[in-house]
């Protein structure tokens, strides 16, 4: 197997990048003037080397303990020359290292030997007095690139740590410097940096066929290079935040790919992440005008994906939030496109099954919604209600939470449109025999603005909650809604006794018209069986049902001036040929 190897006693430099090693002889830390000297050299045969072009590949050789370590297989993808430097002062040699993403997680491929990977802090801190204010840029720019050695944490977390550390503590130098040491004039680096070491192929859900992941009751799979990304994560953050960022220059870096490739990070189970992600995505959605219509773009994709084929995804929530952000600096009047994505993405996440996941978020989103534009309550509410669940107790409740929300934005000329299938399914919920659906629709009622809507309503709602209220009153068999129901009854009682009196008359009147359908009902099936047990032919043998015909003398017997469907079909003009005209 070849690898990529650039040996030179004199500082011969790869064309990727450089390095160069600083400390003096003995390990002891060189004088200012040699360090600045070894600077301009290391420059000087730079510019050489990038002018012939890259070095020629050479058979490998052994390595001994004092030079560099074997280098890695080259991948197929993604690879990334990161040049790290001797641990040897006395020889100045410097190489190239071939990283690849190796079983979709970005590591440092194996050798065919054992081999120990040697990163040495060989620069000097940003802080020091040795690094000037003029040559503090290159010195980042050299840590940056020193940073982008990849470790395994899943497969061997205890190899190689103290290398782990070492590059843990340089993060940690690139990060408390990135304030000292002003932005170099050529952004790509930054990029170049996270890309290597945040962008990798997630590994596959932990249980990817089990229940839906509980945030009360499961633990979440934390991410074993954490330690490593954590660090990459808060500069990126200072990078993006610096007053130093220039937007014109980064988005020939940060592209859409760029993007793209953040948002499928959003994937992973780790919380930690998905939240880094969802603060430098708003970022980004923030600095970057061009990609603000891409970014919504890509984040109705993965909606659409998880509604209507996966129904699994980890950062749902956290994009949620995303656009809560994002639809509170909506112009208005708002555009058609947005009020689409009202309706054919917000509502449909409603019927997902792992709606208890991301539900705040996505209640607080229709909110905000609302209040930019009321004219959307009507569409929205039917939504809800032809999504709503009918056998799904725990879900239910997060719908009448919802509601409640939207009642409480909701103008009175628009609570007219919408009251009445509203409070139809409110009674039902009060009817509902799980006690928690029915105390959280009776909550209502200590609402004190939605009370000032049904009062200027009650005419139209009193009768729809009247006969829920009343039959549960007695009948329910959980104490707490009893007192739930009395308060109501109490309320509209107050609102307006002639139609509290009215409703209570109404109410048993239904009543007793309905015990008299009863009664005849019942009667109707006795007269029905007396008939069976007098004619013969009436009788099903052989325990079958009755003949069509035999049905039809029955019912010709009990009720001889109604005609049978298919008796008005025949004496239908219509139906008869020959008779039309």
């Amino acid at each position: 197997m070849k690898h990529s190897r650039a040996t030179s006693t004199c500082g011969t430099l790869p064309q990727n990048g450089f390095s160069c090693h600083f400390p003096g002889r003995g390990g002891q830390r060189a004088p200012v003037g040699e360090w600045q000297r070894k600077l301009r050299f290391s420059r000087v045969c730079a510019s050489r080397v990038a002018a012939s072009g890259p070095p020629a590949r050479r058979r490998r050789r052994s390595c001994t303990r004092s030079s560099i370590a074997e280098v890695p297989e080259r991948s197929r993808r993604n690879d990334v020359t990161v040049p790290l430097a001797s641990p040897s002062a006395a020889t100045g040699n410097s190489a190239n290292f071939r990283l690849s993403k190796v079983g979709g997680a970005g590591v440092v491929a194996p050798p065919p030997r054992r081999a120990y990977l040697r990163l040495t802090p060989s620069f000097p801190s940003l802080r020091s007095d040795a690094a000037a204010a003029a040559d503090r840029e290159e010195l980042f720019v050299q840590k940056l690139r020193q940073c982008c050695v990849l470790f395994d944490f899943a497969c061997d977390p205890l190899s190689d740590l103290k290398f782990k550390e070492v590059k843990r503590a340089g993060l940690l130098g690139v990060e408390g410097g990135s304030s000292l040491a002003r932005l170099p004039a050529d952004a790509s680096f930054a990029p170049r940096q996270f890309s290597v070491n945040l962008f990798r192929t997630l590994p596959p859900s932990s249980n990817p066929a089990g229940a839906e992941f509980d945030p009360e009751e499961d633990e979440p799979t934390l991410e074993a290079a954490w330690p490593h990304l954590q660090l990459v994560y808060e500069f990126f953050l200072r990078f993006l935040e610096s007053p130093d960022f220039q937007a014109n220059v980064a988005k020939k870096y940060m592209d859409q790919n760029f993007v793209l490739s953040l948002l499928e990070l959003l994937d992973s189970e780790d919380p930690r992440e998905r939240d880094f992600l969802k603060t430098i995505l708003h970022r980004i959605y923030g600095k970057f005008l061009g990609l603000r219509a891409y970014v919504r773009r890509q984040i109705n994709n993965v909606f659409y994906r998880f509604i209507y084929e996966t129904e699994r995804h980890n950062g749902i929530a956290e994009l949620l939030e995303i656009l809560g952000s994002i639809i509170n600096g909506f112009a208005l009047p708002l555009k058609e496109e947005h009020k689409m994505f009202l309706i054919r993405v917000l509502l449909p996440l409603h019927k997902v099954k792992s709606l208890s996941v991301y539900h705040p978020q996505l209640a607080y989103c229709v909110v905000r919604f609302l209040e930019k534009d009321g004219s959307l309550t009507e569409p929205v509410i039917a939504g809800l209600l032809k999504l709503w669940p009918k056998t799904h107790s725990p879900k239910e409740v997060m719908f009448l939470n919802e509601l409640e929300e939207i009642l409480d934005v909701m103008e009175p000329a628009q609570f007219v449109k919408v009251h009445r299938p509203l409070f139809r399914q409110l009674a039902k919920c009060v009817s509902s025999a799980h006690f928690q659906v029915a105390e959280r629709a009776l909550y209502y009622w200590n609402n004190d603005y939605i009370m000032s809507l049904i009062s200027d309503n009650a005419a139209s709602i009193l009768p729809i909650m009247f006969p829920a209220l009343y039959k549960n009153s007695n009948s329910h068999w959980n104490k707490t809604i009893h007192g739930l129901i009395y308060n109501a009854l109490k309320l509209f009682m107050e609102m307006n006794q002639k139609l509290f009196d009215d409703c209570t008359q109404q109410y048993k009147s239904d009543k007793h018209k309905e015990k008299h359908k009863m009664k005849e009902r019942e009667q109707m099936w006795s007269k029905l069986e007396e008939l069976a047990r007098r004619n013969p032919r009436l009788q099903g043998t052989g325990g079958r049902a009755a003949s069509p015909n035999k049905r039809a003398a029955v019912v010709n017997f009990l009720m001889p001036n109604c005609l049978h469907p298919c008796q008005k079909l025949h004496k239908c003009p219509a139906a008869t040929p020959g008779k039309q005209k």
